[in-house]
């Protein structure tokens, strides 16, 4: 493991960790409204993920403003997506949930749980007709696999053979039903077991989520079929904004608070000499003037004009396609 990729794990996930703090703060002012999920505890997922698995397509749910970070998403245009601005990602008129960049393979997320999984297929489909091998990252939530989609899409990515993996995030809470009370199945990756190749990681450790990623990548970049990982993670928000979490009690919370992913992945890499501790203030200054400049270039963004109701409704290629 390299110094630079040290550093680079540790700005990524400090930046999305000071990121939605801000994005909390900015809620309860008011300046961002609709429904706001925050992943702070699970940034160890979707950095290692999003870094580990390179070129190639993404979705993901509606828990992503992490993960558009780490694709490379200017922070300024997440930020003034969310606060519903002209000059969002999605032209403020996605919000929090929806979050898009095609220029970047961004295609999450979705606001309807397991609705993406089908489309992450069919775009793997599409890159093999294409004779691509950069495949496509799948990101979904424990409850997810308990929709029906998510048996379709793995039944359907096996059968054809498709470059796709599925990566699973399990917080143990579908919204605020513990896995065990909602899947037969607590060990996700069983699902999975029968149609391609299965695995489990620690969703907190950067470190194991990244190198297992890299190593689904080359499998699916092989063989061009899929892989499925499920990463054990936590939330240490509730499900959204309007979830006070206190289904929870406070010692689980304080169990998984030890295990925070920031505070892992500086404990090894000082342990190794990757990065010392005047390198990461000197990031940690740096993420304050992003998240800073991000709020201030939203606040004086202007919002959508009326005429932006009626466009976007549809794609022009659809246009000349569909009588």
């Amino acid at each position: 493991m390299s110094q630079t990729l040290a550093e680079k794990f540790y700005y990524l996930m400090k930046l999305g960790r000071e990121f939605e703090i801000r994005c909390k703060e900015e809620y309860l002012k008011g300046n961002i409204s609709g429904f706001l999920h925050l992943a702070i505890g699970e940034e160890a997922v979707h950095v290692g993920a999003v870094v580990g698995f390179g070129k190639g397509d993404l979705f993901c749910p509606y828990r992503e403003h992490v993960l558009a970070l780490a694709r490379g998403i200017d922070p300024k245009l997440i930020m003034a997506e969310l606060f519903g601005k002209a000059t969002g990602v999605s032209k403020g008129k996605g919000g929090s949930m929806h979050l898009y960049e095609p220029k970047m393979d961004f295609y999450g997320g979705n606001a309807i749980v397991a609705a993406h999984l089908p489309h992450a297929v069919g775009a793997a489909y599409a890159r093999k007709l294409m004779g691509e091998k950069a495949g496509v990252l799948c990101i979904f939530g424990d409850g997810a696999t308990n929709n029906g989609t998510f048996f379709e899409a793995i039944n359907m990515a096996n059968l054809w053979e498709v470059p796709v993996l599925f990566l699973c995030e399990n917080n143990y809470y579908a919204i605020g039903t513990h896995v065990s009370r909602s899947s037969a199945l607590k060990d996700i990756y069983l699902k999975a077991r029968d149609y391609m190749p299965a695995e489990v990681v620690d969703g907190m450790d950067v470190f194991a989520v990244y190198e297992a990623v890299v190593r689904a990548k080359q499998y699916i970049e092989e063989y061009g079929k899929p892989y499925f990982i499920e990463a054990h993670t936590y939330r240490f928000e509730g499900h959204s904004m309007a979830d006070k979490g206190d289904y929870r009690s406070p010692r689980e919370l304080e169990m998984f608070r030890k295990r925070d992913p920031i505070d892992l992945l500086l404990k090894k890499a000082y342990k190794e000499g990757w990065l010392t501790e005047e390198q990461v203030r000197l990031i940690d200054q740096k993420v304050e003037a992003v998240v800073e400049g991000a709020v201030e270039f939203a606040l004086s963004s202007p919002e959508p004009s009326e005429e932006e109701l009626y466009t976007d409704l549809y794609c022009g290629v659809c246009s000349d396609v569909i009588p």
